[in-house]
């Protein structure tokens, strides 16, 4: 199983840092993952979400990233192919692979907030088409032969570095989202949205929809704090992940309260948000296998029923943004040193043939 990282970005009013800072922060953790050995940084895209995620242009800051790391692979998690022009996508990857020396991975989803599809013009029920399109000219453009689109023979560049493409994701909430992604032939990642026991049977239905001849990808946001004292852990984790899931819970409102064509699967989360709004707490948070505190052993003992489970990549959202930068990087480095030789890391990440960069580097 990989250690992989997830940051939204966030703005918590408790640590009152400015953007700057922020950045600045987020930057100097991708150097310490890095040289602590931490697999993958992903990063999301959202709008309009300020205090929950910053994070509006995400291949900018993961070029930024590349600058300062040598290793540690980069994700776009994910890319809301709605709100982008299918060529503009394909020519961000290329050239983010080309920055980042061959380190990049790409996810692909539909996008959850009412409000960023207004904006950007597009019609929730679309999402899907939408989607697929994005996936049908990235896959064209890999291909490294002209790409059709809207009748018009297009010669894309740049070239992505890596052979025979990035590694491609999407992102997966609802069961026939894993289903989709299966039958693509796509890593599929699930988003800290609702209670382990729903997750483990998507990815039950993922493993039995895939039938490709490389091994499946299945990677889970997850909230963790782990330090040496577990006490301390846990008190530490508290305010951070009820901020956090209180913060998620408001972003994902608009989706949740109506039925949008094109999403009306959401409904399965409405009666989770019904249990969580009489009140979001550690215990309950731990109950339902969305976050994990403690000593390393007990984040070993926890950790190991995901991959069990089949999870190949842990995307870890440590503090879920919300701790101190010290304090972030106190537990990113005992995870690093107590956590992750406990798992052996999976084969070479690679959906659809395992990529290798022009140079022959992995």
């Amino acid at each position: 199983m990989h250690f992989d990282l997830f940051f939204e970005l966030p703005m918590p009013p408790a640590l009152a840092r400015s953007e700057p800072q922020a950045v600045a922060d987020w930057l100097d953790e991708i150097a310490l993952a890095d040289r602590l050995g931490f697999h993958c940084a992903w990063l999301v895209e959202h709008h309009f979400m300020r205090g929950y995620s910053h994070a509006a242009k995400p291949e900018i800051l993961l070029a930024a990233a590349a600058m300062k790391s040598e290793k540690i692979r980069l994700g776009l998690g994910v890319i809301p192919a709605p709100f982008h022009h299918p060529v503009h996508v394909a020519e961000r990857v290329a050239t983010l692979d080309l920055v980042s020396g061959g380190r990049l991975e790409v996810g692909l989803g539909r996008g959850f907030s009412p409000l960023e599809h207004a904006v950007f013009d597009t019609a929730m029920a679309d999402s899907t088409a939408a989607t697929e399109e994005t996936l049908r000219v990235l896959r064209e453009s890999f291909a490294r032969r002209p790409v059709c689109y809207r009748d018009a023979e297009l010669d894309l560049v740049p070239q992505p570095l890596q052979q025979p493409h990035p590694p491609l994701w999407s992102a997966a909430i609802t069961p026939s989202r894993f289903d989709w992604a299966a039958q693509q032939g796509l890593g599929v990642l699930a988003g800290p949205f609702k209670p382990w026991f729903m997750t483990r049977g998507d990815i039950a239905r993922y493993r039995e929809h895939w039938a490709h001849a490389a091994p499946p990808r299945i990677g889970m946001t997850l909230g963790i704090v782990c330090l040496p004292d577990g006490k301390r852990a846990r008190a530490l984790a508290t305010p951070a992940f009820e901020w956090f899931y209180k913060e998620l819970f408001r972003v994902t409102l608009p989706v949740l309260e109506k039925l949008y064509p094109g999403y009306e699967h959401y409904r399965e989360l409405g009666r989770f948000r019904h249990l969580m709004s009489l009140g979001v707490n550690m215990g309950l948070l731990q109950t339902f296998g969305m976050a994990v505190a403690g000593t390393p052993q007990e984040c070993i003992d926890a950790l190991a029923g995901y991959r069990e489970a089949g999870l190949t990549h842990c995307l870890l959202a440590i503090g879920a943004g919300a701790l101190p930068p010290e304090v972030t990087r106190e537990s990113m480095q005992c995870i690093a040193e107590e956590v992750m030789p406990h798992f052996l890391p999976a084969p070479a990440s690679g959906g659809e043939g395992a990529p290798v960069s022009r140079s022959g580097k992995p």
